[in-house]
């Protein structure tokens, strides 16, 4: 769980440069739209300087949570891995989260700038992310169960892939269809759009990656010093 600690705080400020660097210029100017339109008429409650330091507090602190959640994960799934290095296994389990947690929710409702979707259905559309975040990991872990015992019945590693893989598919279509459509962005600048969707993205990437990439380290050279 230290080793996911330490990982995450690392790959959280890691995550919070790349939204810096990448996001914030496009957040920057969705706000000015937002502002300029004729429905916004709210005071900043923290102004866009205080907001841009916060951005590695918020990510620095994601980091330790999931982290920390990633270490307990990592320790149960750790034998029943079929990896043959913690660097490997720690890669694929970040991997394996980073698709059920954020890309699949994303390919249904990706990010949207300020002022994209009606404010009075922000409840209903939370409650449906985070329903289809929740149903995404548990397809990833059945996934995981039914390529585990194809194995144990004898079929070949490319046959389990394909096999698990079309399951996935058919699963997740058919929980895309069952949610609400995201909100349209409609009139809103595609080029925007697009840059701020693809920051979020990034940030995740850079977020996941590094996690796996430094707690797989740090678990490879506890290893090595244990040997010694």
């Amino acid at each position: 769980m230290r080793r996911g600690l330490a990982a995450g705080l690392l790959a959280g400020l890691l995550a919070g440069f790349f939204a810096f660097v990448v996001g914030e210029p496009t957040l920057d100017k969705a706000i000015a739209l937002e502002e300029a339109s004729e429905s916004a008429h709210h005071e900043e409650v923290f102004s866009r300087s205080t907001q841009k330091v916060g951005l590695f507090f918020a990510t620095g602190l994601f980091g330790v949570t999931v982290g920390g959640a990633f270490g307990i994960v990592y320790a149960f799934f750790h034998e029943r891995l079929a990896a043959n290095s913690d660097f490997v296994r720690s890669i694929s389990l970040s991997g394996a989260i980073f698709i059920g947690a954020f890309l699949i929710p994303f390919l249904k409702y990706p990010a949207n700038p300020p002022s994209v979707g009606d404010p009075s259905t922000i409840r209903e559309r939370t409650a449906a992310y985070f329903a289809l975040v929740a149903l995404s990991l548990a397809a990833m872990f059945v996934a995981w169960l039914a390529a585990r015992a194809l194995k144990a019945r004898g079929f070949g590693a490319l046959r389990r892939r394909f096999m698990v893989g079309a399951g996935l598919i058919v699963v997740v279509a058919v929980v895309f269809l069952s949610l609400p459509a995201g909100p349209s962005a409609e009139g809103f600048p595609s080029g925007i759009l697009w840059a701020f969707r693809f920051s979020s993205l990034g940030t995740q990437m850079v977020f996941w990656a590094g996690l796996g990439l430094l707690f797989g380290w740090l678990c490879e050279r506890a290893r090595r010093k244990a040997a010694l």
